[in-house]
């Protein structure tokens, strides 16, 4: 992907804050420049009610995926969207056809007002946009919280899924299940933290002449979703939820082979649950990623996808040897 702008606004759908046109990192505005929003027809998001459509945001590039090649699916993280794949992207496009996706609630897919963010909703709808954009057996990748969507969803779903890749992904930590029990005003004090701390990050950055555009280019990209109608309340709704809490004790019980790429800086979860992801999964591989911290797709993108390409060839070549 090579674009050297963001498509003016009048040229897109209107769902990118303006925020956007101030971004000058060329993988973010190539990313951005082809990122869609699909309409996904989600059953049941509502007990009794019809059908719901979700303008979902998807950003599909990549090979076109042979017969014996899953597509690659990838999620991110909290408070975040799929545009913190857009270092890594570049280096797994050429060989194989990727969906960023950002799911229910989260990132530029929309926050329908009457629908609870939560992790049954958030399943529901990524099984959707599975079925009505993909419809075949997929790897899934999961980054930080992504890894706790990917992991459920893998075990609900798992003729769907053929594989599972994890980044420093939450299952054993890092979910928040007492903010089920917590006051609507606090947990709205708290969405509103976490917007003003991006944003006085921001003015900060700009404000210094030491720092250049990489940083503050960094800063926009992880904040550019909150500017999105409804943020606030699917965080909050997702936070009522109480989140994957309960997803540690179900971790054994994943099917799928499994890579699970960890900072060996991660700072945010620790290193320790990359040991009990490989203990609790017979049929997996640990690959820690030196230098990186909490989000290696971001810090090592070259070496995460040296990493996940590996891991995808030898299980096509083991396929094929069976065959």
């Amino acid at each position: 992907m090579s674009f050297n702008r963001i498509i003016p606004k009048s040229d897109l759908e209107p769902f990118l804050p303006t925020l956007a046109q101030q971004i000058q990192d060329g993988d973010a505005i190539a990313f951005l420049n082809h990122l869609q929003r699909q309409l996904v027809t989600v059953s049941d998001l509502v007990t009794g009610a019809p059908p719901v459509t979700v303008p979902t945001a998807v950003m599909a590039t990549g090979k076109p995926t042979p017969a014996d090649s899953a597509p690659l699916i990838l999620l991110p993280g909290f408070d975040s969207s799929a545009l913190e794949f857009r270092h890594l992207i570049p280096y797994l496009a050429p060989h194989k056809a990727i969906y960023a996706l950002d799911v229910l609630g989260f990132g530029f897919t929309a926050s329908p007002p009457s629908v609870a963010i939560a992790p049954s909703t958030i399943r529901q709808h990524l099984y959707a946009t599975w079925q009505q954009l993909i419809n075949r057996p997929v790897a899934l990748l999961g980054a930080s919280l992504g890894g706790a969507i990917a992991i459920d969803f893998a075990l609900r779903h798992p003729d769907c899924v053929e594989r599972l890749i994890l980044v420093d992904s939450v299952g054993f930590s890092g979910s928040f299940p007492l903010g089920q029990y917590l006051d609507a005003s606090l947990l709205n004090w708290g969405a509103d933290w976490l917007r003003f701390r991006k944003s006085m990050a921001f003015q900060t950055a700009a404000m210094l002449p030491f720092i250049g555009s990489s940083q503050t280019d960094k800063i926009l990209c992880a904040m550019l979703h909150q500017g999105m109608p409804g943020w606030k309340q699917a965080v909050v709704s997702f936070t009522q939820s109480g989140g994957y809490g309960d997803l540690a004790q179900q971790i054994a019980a994943i099917p799928q082979p499994t890579l699970i790429l960890w900072g060996d800086r991660d700072s945010t979860l620790g290193t320790e649950d990359a040991g009990k992801f490989k203990r609790a999964l017979p049929c997996s591989r640990l690959v820690w990623l030196t230098g990186a911290a909490h989000a290696p797709h971001i810090d090592a993108p070259e070496a995460v996808a040296e990493a996940i390409l590996q891991e995808l060839e030898e299980d096509r070549m083991q396929r094929h040897d069976d065959n």
